[in-house]
């Protein structure tokens, strides 16, 4: 009797060790990596202007992993969602942050440059193909209502911010849009943009609960008020999507 008690226990026991594992793989899947949040912190810190905190969350990217390329990559992607100034500083404040590692005897990985563009359709096509692929869908139709006022922001748009910029393949499109809403959650009062790539991020595969844990830990680096209104603009996107 003992032993057949012995050999249900050890099965149960069994059972109990691979449901914990496996719930606790799920909640590693679901959960953004350390690369992933560096990124989210870093766009943040660079857009809001925290150039102190930035030094340190810097430092903390290149240790979890991410090259001097992609961290640059970064700073060039977030200038187009919150301006050419935060962009600069984050910029100057990344040469120092690896000046003075490089002085502590550090080197870190300098990664890979961005590819050549052999497309020869012109930068529009790509940059609506480009953006076609963001949102898995086709963008036939009539022109927003920006772009019927102001026809030459469109081109902008499409030549420059989904060609010039998302062509360049040091970051992939997720990445792209971690930086974009992040920026987007940090500057405030943008709500329909930060829906709009919100919803990107669930189209690329990011999950809802990693868009919850985005929101998280840019609210460690914004006021109450902000952050709110980002929780309520993800909310509402996803009881959309009930």
């Amino acid at each position: 009797m003992a032993h057949k008690f012995s050999k249900i226990t050890t099965g149960l026991l069994f059972l109990m060790t691979i449901n914990i594992n496996g719930q606790k793989q799920d909640h590693l899947d679901n959960a953004l990596n350390a690369r992933q949040l560096s990124i989210i912190t870093i766009a943040s810190l660079t857009a809001k202007g925290d150039l102190e905190n930035l030094e340190t969350a810097l430092a903390e990217g290149l240790d979890a992993g991410l090259t001097v390329n992609e961290i640059k990559e970064v700073m060039v992607h977030l200038y187009a969602y919150c301006g050419f100034p935060r962009s600069l500083r984050g910029l100057r404040t990344f040469i120092k942050v690896l000046d003075e590692r490089k002085a502590k005897g550090i080197e870190d990985t300098l990664g890979a440059e961005a590819s050549p563009i052999e497309d020869k359709r012109t930068k529009y096509d790509r940059g609506k193909a480009n953006l076609e692929a963001l949102v898995q869908a086709k963008l036939d139709g009539p022109p927003a209502d920006y772009a019927q006022i102001a026809p030459i922001i469109e081109v902008f748009l499409k030549e420059h911010l989904f060609a010039d910029i998302f062509d360049r393949d040091i970051l992939d499109y997720r990445q792209r849009e971690l930086v974009t809403v992040s920026v987007l959650a940090t500057i405030g009062d943008v709500e329909p943009m930060l829906r709009s790539h919100m919803n990107i991020c669930l189209i690329q595969g990011i999950t809802p609960a990693q868009l919850k844990e985005l929101v998280d830990v840019v609210g460690k680096n914004v006021d109450e008020a902000k952050i709110e209104s980002a929780r309520d603009v993800l909310n509402k996107l996803l009881q959309s999507k009930e």
